[in-house]
Formats: structure tokens, sequence, C-alpha cells
């Protein structure tokens, strides 16, 4: 059995992935693609205390490299399958969503080099996406989705839609989702950059910005490149910062949307007054599953 705690940002999911491991004899494995660079902890929200369970797929790459989705779904499923056999729990927890298919679904990924399609508008592009796939559901401002679904189609000869519907689960999965009020959610998201700030955000981003990489891994994340204008004197920090809060609420509503339009969660309210209360009843709820 496999379990999954997804959901958006600063929901609870590294604490009660703690707890369902220590409760289900459990490892953690990694499902966030900034979480396994080095030297990014802060602004990823990386856990502090891995509290003596296994953790997997965190800090294994310098910012220096390249990682996909394939990478990750290698590397993942070797994880998964080390785990189970020595009888525990993986436990995978992230807010990647596209990871979580990847490791866990009969999904495809090839390595073969992508074409990214620059010279096209996003309508260009939809409408070429339309040719190939006529009953496609992807939306024309989903520029990153149009892309892989035109480059699935260029390596494999079939639409990516009949290549979703034919999608299935490796393993027995039971699939967890936390949430909360929109209001709540963005007030928790808030204060928890400037938590961050305390804990030295500014430090890390600061060295980050001086080691002059720009890769993927370092502009992905947010909370390094918005900074970047206020070392350049080029922006206020509390400018800056009030960016970093506003790309985060965003994000944790794109969230929202690809878990409620991709997977099928059960969903728990995070009690942040009183998180115990939380963690009981999904243990309760997944224990139920496997009786």
């Amino acid at each position: 059995m496999v379990i999954v705690i997804a959901g958006p940002t600063g929901t609870g999911k590294t604490d009660l992935s703690l707890y369902l491991a220590k409760n289900l004899n459990g490892e953690i494995v990694n499902a966030d693609s900034t979480q396994i660079y080095k030297g990014m902890d802060i602004a990823t929200a990386k856990v502090k205390d891995k509290e003596n369970i296994p953790h997997h797929l965190f800090d294994i790459l310098d910012i220096t490299e390249d990682y996909s989705v394939f990478d990750y779904q290698k590397d993942a499923r070797k994880v998964i399958e080390d785990i189970i056999k020595k009888g525990k729990t993986p436990i995978l927890v992230g807010g990647t969503g596209l990871y979580i298919k990847a490791a866990l679904y009969n999904y495809e990924f090839s390595n073969s080099e992508k074409k990214q399609y620059e010279n096209l508008s996003n309508e260009e592009l939809y409408q070429k996406l339309k040719a190939a796939d006529p009953y496609t559901s992807i939306h024309l401002n989903n520029r990153v989705r149009m892309v892989n679904a035109l480059n699935y189609y260029e390596n494999n000869g079939k639409p990516f839609s009949e290549k979703e519907k034919n999608d299935s689960l490796l393993y027995d999965t039971i699939f967890i989702g936390l949430t909360t009020s929109r209001d709540i959610l963005y007030d928790k998201i808030n204060k928890r950059v400037d938590a961050m700030v305390e804990d030295g955000l500014l430090e890390e981003a600061k060295s980050i910005y001086n080691s002059n990489i720009r890769t993927k891994a370092v502009l992905t994340p947010i909370g390094y490149k918005e900074l970047f204008p206020y070392f350049e004197g080029q922006g206020t920090l509390n400018d800056c910062l009030d960016l970093i809060k506003q790309r985060s609420r965003n994000y944790a509503k794109r969230q929202y949307t690809w878990f409620n339009n991709q997977m099928d969660l059960k969903w728990f309210e995070t009690n942040y007054d009183n998180f115990s209360n939380t963690e009981e009843k999904v243990l309760e709820y997944i224990k139920s599953q496997t009786n």
C-alpha cells in the first residue's frame, strides 16, 4: 500500500507525513519538485526535523543539474519498490501533482528532446494541439500542458487525451488531501513568508543570487527570484516580499484546481488550532480502508 498526502502549500502536509510514518511503519518520499535540490531549504519549506523517519529524494541534486519528470518517475518507483520490499509503507508527500502521477500511474514519459514551440502564440499552439488531438481538455492558457501534449503526440504518434484515459494505478494507493478555507490559507501563506524571513530567507536567497546560477532549479521555486530586484537595488524589500506572498497564494489556487481535476483525493480540513485532531481523523480513515 502507498499513501499520498497532497494539497496546496501551507496546509500541514509535512507534519501529517511524519505522524503517519510513525503510526504506519512508513518512510517518506518527496513529491515536491523544488525540494530535491541542495541548498534550497527555507523558501521550499523543506522539513527541518525528520524525527528519525527515513526520507527519500530530498537534497539529491545540485542547483546546476537538470531533472525531469522522467527522471523523477524512475527514481521514485525504485524508492517505492525498495520500501515495500522492506515491509514498510511508502508515504509520498508534496504539492507537485505531476510527480505523484508519474510515480504511481502507468504514465509514460519520454526522455527524448522536447520542442518548446517558442515561435508560436498560445492561440497558435492551441490550434496545433486541436489538430493533433481534437478531444483535448487542455485550456489554451495552459501553455506548459499544451507543449507537453504536443511533444507526447510527436514522440508517440497518438493523442495525449487517449493516453490520459488509459492511465491506471500501479500500486494500491490511498490519496489524502489537506484543505482549508481560502481566507485562512492565504493568511497562513502570508505569515509563513514572514516566518521564512526570520528563519534566514534573505541570506539563503542572497547566496543563490551571488552564485550567478540561473537554472530552472533556481528560477522555478517561489521565494528566490522575487528577491533578486531587491539585491540589485531595483525594488524595495516589502514589494519583493509582497510578490512572494501573491505568487504563493496564486500557486496554492492552481494546486487546488489541479488536484481536484486530476486526482480522487479524500479531503480533510486542516485544524490549525488542534492539528492532532486532523492527524487522528486521517489515520482512522486510512485504517478503515485497509481493514
